[in-house]
């Protein structure tokens, strides 16, 4: 897969990209990361990206020109928009994308991107959650991670994908591992029994408490055997 990432600070991914799997996966041609410098495409002598915006107000904008002629090239590719305005990251859209031949993040930064790159020069608007960044560039880092994770042969063993949160609308269950007590904090005797029935329900009751718990709204559909509504 390749993924292309516009930006103003090609700097900013020298190292994370670089590191775990994200690295290993471009050295073993599982993934292909190109950086393209948007300053590259600016107008005039300084490379001019940002302008005023028209009717006035705070900041500066970025202009749809350079955006345009740095997109024009991948006409082939699936465009995303990284913008405080846009539609929220979700599990769904990372596995729609890790599908893809080609994706293209587009780094906006300043006090936004001119309307005309959403609505003419990307397929979609993404946003990390609700909260401003100083620009695009830590959110196309999590969209590299979430996507390359799902690539076939980048993760060890697949199933850990399959039962991880976000799953069939479910966070995941807490995890353990040795020693089974410390410091007088221990481990659930169950997962320690060889009960794999047991476990298995265990593990399930857990996913639903704490989904309950810490993110209700992702209940209101209802989980897989639970209708809408129920209290469990």
């Amino acid at each position: 897969m390749r993924i292309n990432i516009i930006t103003i600070f090609p700097e900013f991914f020298d190292s994370p990209l670089q590191v775990s799997l994200v690295g290993r996966a471009q050295q073993d041609g599982l993934l292909d990361v190109v950086i393209v410098d948007l300053r590259v495409f600016g107008k005039g002598l300084h490379r001019q990206l940002d302008d005023a915006p028209f009717g006035g107000g705070p900041g500066m904008v970025m202009m749809v020109e350079p955006l345009d002629h740095a997109l024009d090239p991948l006409r082939g590719s699936h465009k995303v928009l990284l913008a405080a305005a846009g539609h929220p990251l979700t599990q769904d859209r990372l596995d729609t994308w890790a599908g893809l031949e080609e994706l293209t993040l587009v780094c906006g930064r300043y006090e936004g991107v001119d309307q005309r790159v959403a609505d003419h020069l990307v397929d979609e608007e993404i946003s990390l959650g609700d909260y401003v960044l100083l620009g695009g560039e830590a959110g196309a880092l999590a969209i590299v991670e979430g996507v390359t994770r799902l690539l076939p042969g980048v993760v060890g063993n697949p199933d850990s994908i399959a039962a991880e949160s976000f799953r069939h609308g479910l966070l995941e269950e807490p995890q353990y591992t040795r020693p089974a007590e410390y410091r007088g904090w221990v481990a659930p005797e169950i997962l320690l029994s060889g009960d794999h029935g047991r476990v298995a329900e265990w593990r399930r009751e857990q996913r639903l408490a704490r989904t309950r718990e810490r993110r209700p709204d992702l209940l209101a559909g209802g989980p897989p055997g639970m209708e809408s509504g129920d209290d469990g």
